[in-house]
């Protein structure tokens, strides 16, 4: 069926779903569909197939409006450049090695897998970087479910970072274009910058101040390759920075936020300047196979999290999901299972009460499971030294 426009297709739906298999000549239809079409089952599926996704976005759109909630679909929050974010997203970070210390390598397809099977389940926020080497992955997902009409582009909710090796202005743009050709997208919805950190691919830090880094993300918006722009793994004293120094405020902010590490100070700071908080590795140390030896608890055993969890019938795992959400941040929680991924978006047909919330702010320790140690002589290193 070459050259067939949407309109045309939806008309050609329309009319197949009222005759069946027999497709009837229409006046309305464009010139390249005047003439008999046979229907072969190529034909077929691909018509059901976007059959069954208009009449579920008539049904149900692909996000809950502004403050609306409905199991399974993450309501839209609005950012403080007018556009809206998703409140619920998927991490496709594959983690660090306990071993080497390097980050894990792609070994196979299972990002795009994890990507598309997310999307099924009702993603739409989707988190990448140049690091992780996983754009191409997440690019290939990304078309194939357009491709299958389960989404459009502009349902989806894109981002991904630069990296440290990019920071000065000039390099802004050029890393943001090999992010698009990546991820085969004309634009990416959120682009950040990943660290406040300098450094080139040989290890060695350069100077290259982090607000002529904004400077360059702000020039890449005006290209209009990416709809907002915003920071990660920044701490309180360079968004204050960054806020003072520079006429436009980041739409996001992207941090580790879980049990352990609530962020009390730096969400707040956000809150008050209207600037979205996204939250990464929200698990935390709650799964004993991933959690470090000196990580404090709580664990997917916690009775006080059990006894929260089996009241809402819910996971432990969905009820940390859940308070996260309450303290006002966007988990993008990572998983590549089918069933972990359902399971970690059913957490919007429940809500805690403010005793729960104690139990759970009381973990707050300010453990942090990602702390890139190996840059801690770096100029412009964000977090606090262990000590």
């Amino acid at each position: 069926m070459p050259n067939m426009s949407r309109r045309t297709l939806e008309q050609f739906i329309k009319d197949f779903n009222e005759t069946g298999r027999v497709l009837r000549p229409n006046p309305d239809w464009e010139e390249d569909l005047r003439q008999t079409v046979i229907v072969t089952p190529e034909i077929e599926e691909r018509v059901r197939s976007y059959s069954r996704m208009k009449k579920k976005k008539v049904a149900q759109e692909c996000h809950c409006q502004e403050g609306e909630t409905r199991p399974g679909v993450a309501p839209l929050i609005k950012m403080n450049d007018g556009n809206y974010i998703p409140s619920f997203g998927l991490g496709t970070w594959l983690g660090v090695d306990k071993k080497t210390g390097e980050l894990m390598p792609v070994k196979d397809n299972s990002v795009q897998r994890a990507v598309e099977m997310a999307i099924d389940a009702g993603y739409r926020h989707i988190d990448t970087a140049a690091v992780y080497n996983t754009e191409e992955q997440v690019g290939a997902a990304i078309q194939n479910k357009i491709a299958e009409f389960v989404v459009q582009r502009e349902d989806l909710f894109i981002t991904s970072k630069l990296w440290n090796d990019r920071h000065r202005r000039e390099d802004v743009l050029p890393a943001l274009q090999e992010t698009l050709a990546k991820l085969g997208l004309d634009y990416l919805d959120l682009f950040l910058i990943h660290f406040p950190i300098s450094q080139y691919s040989n290890g060695t830090y350069y100077e290259a101040d982090f607000l002529d880094t904004w400077k360059g993300m702000i020039d890449a918006r005006g290209r209009g390759l990416v709809k907002s722009i915003g920071v990660s793994n920044f701490n309180l004293t360079q968004m204050k920075r960054l806020l003072a120094m520079s006429p436009v405020k980041p739409a996001a902010i992207q941090v580790e936020v879980n049990l352990n590490l609530q962020q009390p100070e730096l969400i707040a700071y956000c809150k008050t300047n209207d600037i979205a908080v996204i939250g990464y590795t929200p698990f935390g140390s709650l799964f004993h196979n991933k959690a470090k030896k000196d990580a404090p608890p709580p664990r997917t055993d916690e009775q006080a999290l059990l006894r929260i969890a089996d009241k809402y019938h819910k996971t432990v795992a969905q009820v940390a999901l859940r308070y996260i959400m309450e303290l006002g941040v966007i988990p993008i929680p990572k998983s590549v299972t089918k069933k972990r991924i359902e399971q970690n978006i059913e957490v919007f047909d429940f809500q805690l009460t403010q005793a729960e919330r104690n139990v759970m702010k009381a973990y707050n320790n300010g453990y942090r499971v990602i702390t890139v140690d190996m840059w801690k002589d770096a100029p412009d290193y964000p977090f606090e030294h262990k000590k």
